[in-house]
C-alpha cells in the first residue's frame, strides 16, 4: 500500500461534482492507493502507524505530537494513480494498482482500522468516484509511506 499524507488545517471532499461527502478539521488528509499483493496486515500496520505519527507541533513548535494526541480529524480518499509506472513515455501505466474489487475491499478494510484507532472524525471518498478536495495544507507537511519500502 502506498499512502500520501498532508497535514491540513481543514479538508473536505465533493463527490462527481454533486454533493460532499463531508469536511474535516484539524488532521490529515490520506490518498490511499492499494498495490497489487496488499494485504489486510499492511492495512493495519499502515492505519496504526499513520495515526501515531508524530506531524503535530508541540508547544514548542516540534514534530512531537500525533493525530490522537492532538484529537485531530482524518479524510482518506483512494487513489490508484499512487501505482503509476511513468518509466517509459508520457502515459502512466497503472498495473501495479490492485484490482478494483481487490482495492475496494482493502481500503474498506483500512478505514475500518483507522475508526478503531479513535480518531474523532473519518470522512471518506467514494471508490471509483470523481472527486475534487478542498485541502488547506498546514505547513505544509507531506509524507509518503509505502509499506513494501517499510518492510511491512
Amino acid at each position: 500500500m502506498k499512502a500520501v499524507l498532508q497535514r491540513v488545517s481543514s479538508a473536505g471532499i465533493t463527490i462527481d461534482r454533486e454533493y460532499s461527502n463531508g469536511e474535516i478539521g484539524q488532521g490529515l488528509t490520506v490518498l490511499l492507493g492499494v498495490m497489487e499483493g496488499d494485504t489486510k496486515a499492511q492495512a493495519e500496520f499502515l492505519a496504526k502507524k499513520i495515526c501515531g505519527l508524530r506531524v503535530f507541533s508541540d508547544e514548542q513548535g516540534k514534530q512531537n505530537l500525533s493525530l490522537q494526541d492532538i484529537d485531530g480529524e482524518m479524510m482518506i480518499v483512494s487513489n490508484f494513480t499512487l501505482g503509476a509506472d511513468c518509466r517509459h513515455g508520457r502515459r502512466p501505466f497503472y498495473a501495479q494498482a490492485a484490482a478494483p474489487d481487490v482495492a475496494q475491499a482493502l481500503y474498506d478494510y483500512f478505514v475500518d482500522c483507522v475508526k478503531q484507532e479513535t480518531v474523532k472524525k473519518v470522512i471518506t471518498g467514494v471508490f471509483g468516484a470523481h472527486m475534487d478536495l478542498h485541502i488547506e495544507a498546514d505547513g505544509p507537511v507531506t509524507i509518503i509511506l509505502d509499506t513494501q519500502e517499510l518492510g511491512k
